[in-house]
């Protein structure tokens, strides 16, 4: 019997007290919990939805590993959606609904939840600088690694990364060592967003800024929380909402714009014509191009800011980008530089800047030249699996296929 798909969910209390049970909370295996649901309960994925609040096509999701839970609130959700005891919320690690009583008379499971905070208080101790630095460098790689690959070619290493950070910046206790953890996690998280916002998971884009707004503030860093606040702009963006974006880059340059280094002042100017662009504002993205090509300092990058990649030829494709929705007659030539400095290591970026070229050319009336361009970033956005540059090589495919006729 499956039941009425607003009938509550009611999975027998000698469920949870079996080891595979005990197994699915502690891992937070939500197909687990789903699948007992099913067996137990002879729930359906409407059902379930119904239940949790969680859209069915998700469910499927998660049932079959393809989609991970980051968020508390889901899990609260699914926990009462599923109508968790007390006992088997701790497990899974939220609190108990009666605080009173929240261990119930599962005293075992009390003591087990003692010995495992003790545990990872002890294995969170045995951070040390040395493992910092490794944990650093190990963001650092998958950093190159995305530039090159795109994010579906480590997922499984940034879910990882982001889980084993996590876990020693919650039970770290030294101030220096969590404050050095939560610098790492801040980078990782707005990595995953980027990422996330490349492949058009806007909401998992947001989360991922959230957090990593959370832990640079723990950081005390004024310049990762800066441009992890500032990348979330891309996400208003992408929604169609611009203005909302500029004036949250207008509202952190002003904030913060005296306590960080030049470089990513230059990023944030950048990013401000951007917004502007998009908003049909020729003079203020000229203005915000010319302040960033003004503050921009010389050399490839600073040690102190990984996460920012923009010298001359970034900026060059960056202005080319803003200024191809103009029909700027000199677009063709910044792609063109931009394109020449380029390294072969940024592969998701060389799709976009061969977009814009694709794109330019075809306003100057060439579709000739601009055809090997688009198949060029077709290629590798393709690679790279980034939905946000497809989306547009599609509409210039189009566009090019009309021009040819």
């Amino acid at each position: 019997m499956h039941g009425n798909a607003f009938e509550p969910i009611q999975i027998p209390a000698r469920v949870w007290d079996r080891d595979e049970s005990r197994e699915i909370l502690k891992n937070r295996d939500i197909a687990g919990l789903f699948n007992l649901a099913v067996k137990y309960a002879g729930a359906s994925q409407t059902r379930i939805s119904a239940a949790t609040g969680i859209a069915q096509g998700r469910i499927s999701q998660h049932m079959r590993g393809q989609r991970q839970v980051t968020d508390l609130e889901v899990y609260e959700r699914i926990a009462a959606g599923l109508s968790l005891p007390d006992h088997a919320r701790m497990l899974l690690g939220l609190a108990p609904l009666d605080i009173a009583s929240p261990t119930g008379d599962h005293g075992d499971e009390h003591q087990e939840q003692t010995e495992e905070l003790t545990a990872r208080i002890a294995a969170a101790a045995a951070i040390d600088p040395t493992m910092v630095m490794i944990l650093n460098a190990d963001t650092n790689n998958l950093r190159l690694l995305d530039r090159r690959l795109g994010s579906a070619a480590i997922a499984d290493k940034m879910r990882a990364q982001i889980s084993q950070i996590e876990r020693a910046h919650h039970h770290a206790v030294r101030p220096r060592i969590r404050a050095q953890l939560a610098h790492i996690l801040a980078e990782t998280e707005s990595l995953a967003g980027w990422q996330a916002i490349n492949t058009g998971a806007l909401n998992d884009a947001w989360t991922h800024y959230e957090k990593a707004k959370a832990a640079a503030r723990e950081a005390d860093d004024p310049a990762v929380l800066a441009y992890v606040s500032a990348e979330q702009a891309y996400v208003l963006m992408d929604l169609g909402q611009p203005a909302q974006a500029t004036e949250l880059l207008q509202y952190i340059h002003t904030t913060h714009g005296d306590r960080i280094p030049d470089r990513l002042r230059t990023w944030l100017s950048a990013a401000e014509a951007e917004a502007a662009a998009i908003l049909g504002d020729e003079a203020t993205c000229r203005a915000a191009l010319d302040q960033a090509a003004g503050l921009l300092p010389g050399g490839p990058g600073d040690p102190d800011t990984p996460y920012l990649s923009i010298d001359a030829h970034h900026l060059a494709r960056w202005r080319g980008n803003c200024l191809v929705r103009f029909g700027d007659p000199g677009t063709v030539e910044d792609l063109r530089s931009a394109l020449a400095g380029m390294d072969g290591t940024y592969n998701r970026a060389e799709s976009a800047l061969r977009c814009d070229l694709g794109h330019a050319l075809l306003a100057l009336g060439d579709p000739e030249a601009a055809q090997p361009h688009i198949q060029r970033a077709q290629h590798l956005a393709t690679m790279t699996g980034s939905r946000r540059q497809r989306k547009r090589i599609d509409e210039l495919t189009r566009l090019d296929t009309r021009a040819l006729r």
